[in-house]
C-alpha cells in the first residue's frame, strides 16, 4: 500500500512538474532574436554565441553589436545578463534589468573604463515593425556608474555618473524623458600647445568641473518633440541652455528616417549612397514643422575673464575691448539689413558686456512655421528669416 501511494505521489508530483515548467521557461536564443530584430530597424546588428536561462534569468554571451554608423565594425560586448525576464503577449520579452560587462581598454598610456552599465525596464517587441508604441525596443531607464578616460597616464576626463529615465505617458500617447550627465571633469592643465596652454591659464580652466541635464517628451499622434532643456552648466563659466519645439516627428516620420539610413548603409557607391542620404532627408523635412526654440547662456565669470585675455592680446585692458566690440556690433549687424534685429542686438550687447549676467536668443513665431517655408525663405530673402521665425535677443533678464 505504501509503495502504492508513493508511485502515485511521484507520478502526481511530475505532472505538476511537467504543467509548470513552460510556464517558467524562457527562451533565451528566441529573445536574443527578437532584440537583434528590432535593433536593426535602425540598421544595427546583433550577434551572440548562446543564450542560457536559468529561471528567469538569461544570460548571452559572445554578444557583439555593429552599429550602423560603423560599418564593418563590431563592437565586442562579451557576456549579458538579462533578470526578471518574462514573455509578453505579443511574443516579446520584457526585462526588468540589463547588466553589461565594465568597459576597460588599454592602449598603452592611453585608456578608457567604464563601470556599472545597467538598462532597467527593457521592453523587447515581438514584432518589431516600429508601426505603434508597442512594437519599438523601450527601456525605462539607464544608468552607468564612472567613466574614466587616461591620457599619457594622466586621467584626462571623467564622469562621476550617467543616468536616463524613459516614462510612458498616459494611454500611451508618447513620453517624458530626462538624462543626467554628473560630475564631469577634465584637467586641461597639461595641454602640449602652448598658447592654448596659456590661454587655459588665463581663463582659469586648468579644471573643469559641471553635468549635463536634458529633459523632454515626445507625443506621438502629432510628433510633437520638445526637448524643454540641454544644459551644459560647468562652475566658473556658466550655463548653457538649448531649447527646441517642433512638430512632425512621427512613429511613420522615424521609420522613414531609419530605412534611409539602412539604404544607404547598404549602398557601396558612398558617394551616391550620401546624395541618396541627403535628397532622403531633405523630403522628410518637409514634414516638420517649427515651433520654438532658444539658446541661453548665464555666466559664471568667464565673460571679464575672455574680454581681459582677449583684450591683453591686443593691447587693451578687458573694459576697453568691451567698448570697441559694443561700436562694433552695430556696424556688423548693418550688413545684414535687419534694422528690427539690429536694435535688439545692440541693446542686448551692450547691457551684457556692462554687466555679464545673460544672454538669450529665441525664436518664437506667432503660429508654427512647416520647414518648407523656413527654406523657402532662407533661400528667397534671407533678411526675412528672422521675423518669420520670431527672432529676439535679450541679455540679463
Amino acid at each position: 500500500m505504501m509503495h502504492a501511494r508513493t508511485i502515485r505521489l511521484m507520478m502526481a508530483s511530475a505532472a505538476v512538474l511537467t504543467l509548470a515548467g513552460p510556464a517558467f521557461a524562457v527562451d533565451g536564443a528566441d529573445m536574443m532574436k527578437k532584440l537583434s530584430a528590432a535593433l536593426e530597424l535602425n540598421g544595427s546588428k546583433l550577434s551572440f554565441d548562446k543564450a542560457e536561462a536559468d529561471g528567469d534569468t538569461v544570460t548571452a554571451t559572445g554578444v557583439k553589436l555593429q552599429v550602423a554608423t560603423k560599418s564593418g565594425q563590431s563592437l565586442n560586448i562579451g557576456e549579458v545578463t538579462f533578470e526578471g525576464v518574462e514573455e509578453m503577449d505579443d511574443g516579446g520579452y520584457h526585462a526588468e534589468t540589463v547588466s553589461f560587462p565594465d568597459v576597460d581598454a588599454t592602449d598603452g598610456k592611453d585608456a578608457i573604463s567604464l563601470k556599472d552599465i545597467v538598462i532597467g525596464g527593457l521592453e523587447i517587441p515581438g514584432n518589431p515593425s516600429g508601426d505603434t508604441i508597442d512594437d519599438i525596443l523601450l527601456y525605462e531607464s539607464f544608468s552607468t556608474g564612472p567613466l574614466v578616460l587616461t591620457v599619457k597616464g594622466r586621467e584626462a576626463f571623467t564622469i562621476a555618473s550617467m543616468e536616463g529615465n524613459l516614462t510612458r505617458q498616459e494611454n500611451n500617447a508618447g513620453f517624458d524623458f530626462d538624462a543626467t550627465i554628473a560630475g564631469v571633469q577634465a584637467d586641461l592643465s597639461e595641454m602640449d600647445d602652448a598658447k592654448a596652454k596659456e590661454a587655459i591659464e588665463k581663463l582659469g580652466l586648468e579644471q573643469i568641473d559641471g553635468e549635463i541635464t536634458m529633459k523632454g517628451s515626445w507625443e506621438l499622434q502629432s510628433g510633437n518633440l520638445a526637448v524643454e532643456e540641454y544644459a551644459l552648466d560647468f562652475q566658473n563659466i556658466g550655463r548653457l541652455n538649448i531649447t527646441m519645439d517642433f512638430s512632425g516627428y512621427t512613429l511613420e516620420f522615424l521609420k522613414s528616417m531609419q530605412e534611409a539610413v539602412k539604404a544607404a548603409e547598404a549602398n557601396p557607391n558612398k558617394e551616391e549612397a550620401e546624395q541618396a542620404m541627403g535628397l532622403a532627408m531633405l523630403g522628410l523635412m518637409q514634414q516638420l514643422t517649427f515651433n520654438s526654440a532658444s539658446i541661453r547662456f548665464d555666466d559664471a565669470s568667464i565673460t571679464r575673464k575672455a574680454l581681459d585675455f582677449a583684450g591683453g592680446q591686443q593691447g587693451v585692458t578687458g573694459e576697453q575691448l568691451a567698448q570697441s566690440l559694443k561700436g562694433l556690433v552695430p556696424i556688423m549687424m548693418a550688413q545684414l539689413n535687419l534694422p528690427e534685429l539690429q536694435n535688439q542686438v545692440t541693446a542686448a550687447v551692450n547691457a551684457y558686456l556692462d554687466s555679464p549676467k545673460s544672454l538669450t536668443i529665441s525664436a518664437e513665431p506667432e503660429n508654427p512655421v512647416p520647414f518648407p517655408m523656413i527654406v523657402g525663405a532662407a533661400m528667397g530673402a534671407p533678411n526675412t528669416v528672422p521675423s518669420v521665425l520670431g527672432v529676439k535677443v535679450t541679455a540679463n533678464d
